[in-house]
């Protein structure tokens, strides 16, 4: 299951400051994809949730992370996603009301998650986030949680097929080839009992969302440069 991500997905590698705003922008929408893979699977599978199912969506997307990519990746892709999440709390008010968890508590799950797969390899990335070591002390057995959770549903779907369709609405933007992309590696390790549209399209807003009426994953055009614009917050 594990894949490798292009260079330019490397959080540190010495690029301009505008390939590095759109390494974070590659990051975070695989990151925001997997997290609504995670809603799919739920549906699709009729998967049990006990508690909030957008904190089982974010756990999801933390595993494929950790599952798919090669360690230097991996560790620039959850550096980014949880980047993201500190923008997000930047330029946002806390809706408490929401069925999202607030995005500083979302931050620190993401690093404990990631870290609690791996901490003899990540133990500089949870420093470097500020993993505070009353928390550290849990995550790995979080992450065991997590992945005890999951791993019979990604069991379930291995395989190689063609359920994951990407419907390409002529978007010549980043999201369209990350998208596509994506999905055809997937392909290679997934094999869904119906099929799953991940569709690129304009939406009116900032937003990327699962929707279980016609079993899509639906990326919004809007929402590239909000990542763009969230990077520019960080810098």
């Amino acid at each position: 299951m594990l894949r490798y991500l292009l260079p330019l997905l490397m959080l540190y590698s010495p690029v301009l400051a505008d390939e590095e705003r759109e390494a974070f922008v590659k990051a975070n929408l695989l990151g925001i994809f997997y997290h609504e893979l995670g809603h799919a699977l739920i549906d699709i599978l009729q998967l049990p949730v006990f508690g909030q199912e957008e904190d089982a969506a974010d756990v999801a997307s933390i595993l494929l992370i950790d599952g798919f990519y090669d360690e230097d990746a991996a560790q620039a892709l959850a550096y980014d996603t949880a980047f993201g999440f500190l923008g997000e709390a930047a330029v946002n008010d806390v809706p408490y009301w929401d069925t999202h968890g607030p995005d500083e508590q979302r931050f620190y799950n993401t690093v404990c998650l990631f870290y609690g797969a791996n901490p003899g390899a990540r133990e500089g990335f949870a420093t470097d986030l500020g993993l505070p070591e009353e928390r550290a002390e849990t995550c790995p057995e979080e992450f065991e949680l997590a992945l005890d959770s999951w791993a019979p549903a990604f069991d379930d779907i291995a395989g190689q097929g063609d359920t994951l369709v990407f419907a390409d609405g002529g978007n010549t933007i980043l999201t369209t080839d990350v998208m596509a992309a994506e999905v055809a590696a997937l392909n290679d390790d997934f094999e869904l009992p119906v099929p799953l549209i991940v569709r690129v399209e304009n939406c009116g807003e900032a937003n990327a969302f699962y929707d279980p009426g016609t079993t899509e994953i639906i990326m919004c055009t809007e929402f590239e440069d909000h990542l763009r614009q969230l990077y520019d917050t960080l810098d």
